[in-house]
């Protein structure tokens, strides 16, 4: 198991995260990009994407197609907490 927290750098600051889905997908949408120093160790690989708190998947579904259109075969997340709203 390798441990590679430089694996995704930010290209570009994006805000707290609030309001619309869309509007969240749209703020996060290419602020990752693929550190291509890994790109053997990646190629074909399964990986498993660490993040801290899951709100609507925004930022791990950015983060998880980086890492396909890197070579991935398949990128697993796993979240610490999850937000819900109480209704």
């Amino acid at each position: 198991l390798l441990y590679t927290p430089d694996l995704l750098e930010r290209t570009r600051h994006t805000p707290m995260q609030s309001g619309a889905i869309a509007k969240r997908k749209k703020n996060v949408s290419k602020a990752f990009a693929f550190n291509t120093k890994y790109r053997e160790a990646v190629a074909g690989k399964t990986l498993l994407l660490i993040d801290d708190v899951y709100t609507t998947g925004s930022t791990v579904n950015a983060c998880a197609k980086a890492l396909k259109k890197a070579g991935a075969k398949k990128v697993y997340v796993l979240c610490v907490a999850r937000v819900c709203a109480i209704e």
